[in-house]
């Protein structure tokens, strides 16, 4: 066997070291991924994002290259959005008369935290808004001013506040219209196409959390179409982000990379973090108009109470159906009382369409226009009854 002196070991041992060191430090950007100081390397595109890698990896794919900051610029594309954007954000802060006890508008963020509402003492709010045109026309939530006596303009440019009057609201979507009294223009934000969202897009929410004037988070679209039931009211299609939403953040935007308003902040589970909800843009824009114009949103009411049927509320009612839907509650003087509907009544048709549960009579419902007369099938005492209703106009006195 042959032998080698020590120092031909060691000879070889530092030219492999070499070879190895080349080697590595020849592909791009080393170890610690991909390091634009080196001669040849490619520096990151204007959008902020690095320029991909020519060569391919594993299976064949293209190498994408990881999403930094623009360099040089100590600047983001999302910094630069919100520079753009933020202006147009507003704070909103109201004044309410004495109440006997907390307001309505305390299901969702309530009043301040650190301003606790004293039963027959006059109490306050902060929440957030956003300028959608030029002439000082505000979107916010509905629950920030609701019952409130004088309202209140914050914006990051000026000093003095502006007061502002309400134009109208809707309390099922929870959204409110106010306008400012003072001389524009305002910057604003443009309303964006929510549907066209996916899930997984950043999003970034802009608002005075606990009265901390503009500030911003992020995070990403979590899911869309979520519903959410609090105290009694049922939204259907909301936003869910997981983008930091607190006390004061209601009512301000949603934004995209765009810098467009995709959701109204209006919710936050208390049960857990990072849980928030936002009234999608889409579904604002449906009653925009409404709300300018009109200053509310003509809703269908029929006025009845009612829940899905199961097998022993048929076996109860000595009925072999469980389709339909079993009527509850009928409340005084409204179409359905009129109509001759009453409690136990089991809803099997309406407008000609079977009824198969309380959520598919409830989607009849709202698809009806006010003053509309709707013929109605209920089951009474194992008869078909067929009656007429008139559709009312939903209240929110």
């Amino acid at each position: 066997m042959k032998r080698f002196s020590g120092k031909a070991v060691l000879l070889a041992f530092l030219a492999g070291l070499l070879f190895a060191g080349g080697f590595w430090f020849g592909r791009a950007g080393g170890p610690f991924g991909p390091s634009y100081a080196e001669p040849g390397g490619e520096p990151p595109t204007a959008g902020g994002t690095a320029a991909p890698a020519s060569g391919t990896v594993g299976d064949g794919k293209a190498a994408v290259a990881p999403i930094i900051p623009q360099a040089g610029s100590g600047s983001s594309i999302i910094a630069e959005m919100v520079k753009k954007a933020g202006p147009a954000v507003v704070r909103i802060e109201t004044k309410i008369p004495a109440r006997g006890a907390p307001n309505a508008q305390d299901f969702f963020f309530g009043p301040f935290p650190f301003s606790v509402p004293v039963p027959n003492q006059p109490s306050g709010s902060i929440g957030s808004g956003f300028f959608i045109s030029d002439d000082g026309t505000i979107l916010t939530n509905n629950h920030v001013i609701d019952g409130a006596s004088d309202i209140k303009v914050y914006m990051s440019e000026r000093k003095d506040p502006l007061s502002a009057k309400v134009v109208g609201r809707d309390p099922e979507l929870d959204l409110a219209v106010l306008k400012v009294e003072g001389k524009g223009p305002f910057p604003y934000l443009a309303l964006g196409d929510s549907e066209k969202m996916e899930v997984g897009d950043w999003v970034v929410a802009i608002g005075n959390p606990f009265g901390l004037d503009h500030t911003v988070t992020v995070g990403v679209l979590s899911a869309k179409g979520r519903p959410l039931t609090v105290e009694g009211k049922q939204f259907k299609n909301l936003l869910q982000t997981d983008a930091s939403i607190n006390p004061g953040n209601s009512g301000g935007p949603l934004l995209n990379l765009n810098g467009q308003v995709i959701g109204i902040n209006t919710a936050v589970s208390a049960q857990g973090q990072g849980i928030g909800f936002a009234v999608p843009s889409d579904s604002v824009k449906e009653v925009l108009n409404d709300l300018l114009t009109n200053g509310k949103v003509s809703r269908p009411w029929v006025g009845i109470g009612v829940q899905d049927m199961t097998q022993d509320i048929a076996n109860y009612l000595g009925i072999s159906t469980t389709k339909g839907a079993i009527v509850t509650q009928v409340f005084d003087g409204s179409p359905a009382a009129k109509a001759g509907i009453q409690p136990y009544d089991v809803i099997v048709q309406f407008d000609g369409q079977n009824v198969t549960d309380a959520q598919s009579l409830v989607d009849l419902i709202q698809k009806s226009k006010v003053g509309q007369v709707k013929k109605v099938l209920v089951m009474r005492d194992g008869k078909l009854t067929p009656l007429d209703v008139r559709i009312g106009e939903k209240s929110y006195n």
